[in-house]
């Protein structure tokens, strides 16, 4: 177990016998972007007008997570190859029909920013959090602005994350050691679960009763573990191959196969149905819960697919 730094837990951390890790600044302070517009010849700021809608602004689209207050999702960005560009991660900002709010938020400039390749998102109590290669990284909701990270030491690579109400994280690794990473508030880092059941495991959720819910890419188990780290359920998806899992307020599970491309739904008590299928790359999905629809990032599609629930 090793504690590292947040941003706001500066002091704490320090007197604990922790070191400081913050991304250092490029050129200037951290900037998020604003929505589309442009400036016009008077050199006036002038915003997109409503009677336009641009759509794409995606480079191989991972996770998703949705913000019920600015009524936007989220998308995360691997950006360029870590191969040929480091540090080149990004958010966007899109509305509910899937039309661009902001091409880059998080990722319009790096000063201040360290964002490699960002997999998957949560939110919780005005945080955004982004696993990000062996890092869980914090930025604040409003603003976008870095508020600090934790390295997970032993992570080879962290994949889906469901964050707690207390601002507990559980991280999947995927390949490599089969693990489930927990990442309290403080910054305290250990494994919450390893082996089997988990094989290859995803995407990572909470559900309603507090349990941590994991979705295996290598079959089609639904696992639900408590909070002590022990199995209370397993449940099917009607195919494998899954990387995001949904759980809405009546308790309803939905899991997207990144493999063969279905959505499925898990009623309390009932068989997986299937509701979607064909959709390419069906990577860590959201939920909206204002339009009452998933959102489906499509990894190297650059794309999103939006399904409506009735």
């Amino acid at each position: 177990m090793k504690k590292l730094l947040l941003s706001s837990l500066v002091a704490l951390a320090a007197s604990a016998g922790a070191s400081a890790q913050q991304p250092a600044a490029a050129n200037g302070p951290f900037v998020a972007g604003g929505p589309l517009g442009t400036v016009n010849e008077a050199g006036v700021a002038t915003p997109m007008s409503g009677n336009v809608k641009v759509f794409g602004s995606f480079r191989t689209a991972e996770s998703c997570t949705f913000d019920p207050a600015r009524n936007l999702i989220l998308a995360m960005n691997n950006g360029i190859a870590q191969n040929l560009q480091e540090n080149d991660g990004f958010v966007s900002l899109i509305n509910p029909d899937g039309s661009v709010h902001t091409s880059k938020w998080i990722g319009a400039t790096r000063d201040g920013l360290t964002l490699n390749q960002p997999l998957g998102s949560a939110i919780q109590n005005g945080t955004l959090y982004a696993v990000d290669i062996n890092t869980v990284r914090m930025f604040d909701l409003a603003t976008g602005q870095p508020k600090g990270f934790v390295e997970v030491p032993e992570a080879t690579g962290l994949n889906g994350v469901g964050v707690a109400p207390d601002g507990t994280v559980y991280a999947s690794n995927t390949g490599g050691t089969q693990r489930i990473y927990k990442v309290t508030a403080s910054g305290e880092t250990s494994v919450f679960a390893e082996g089997a059941p988990l094989n290859a495991p995803n995407g990572v959720a909470i559900d309603n009763d507090g349990n941590i819910v994991v979705v295996n890419v290598a079959d089609n188990a639904v696992i639900t573990f408590n909070p002590a780290g022990e199995v209370v359920k397993t449940e099917h998806s009607f195919e494998g191959g899954n990387d995001g899992v949904v759980i809405t307020a009546d308790g309803t599970k939905y899991t997207s196969s990144v493999r063969y491309g279905s959505v499925s739904r898990i009623r309390p008590g009932q068989e997986a149905e299937v509701i979607a299928s064909g959709i390419p790359s069906a990577a860590s999905m959201c939920y909206d819960s204002v339009q009452n629809q998933l959102v489906i990032p499509m990894n190297q599609n650059n794309a999103l697919a939006f399904i409506p629930l009735n």
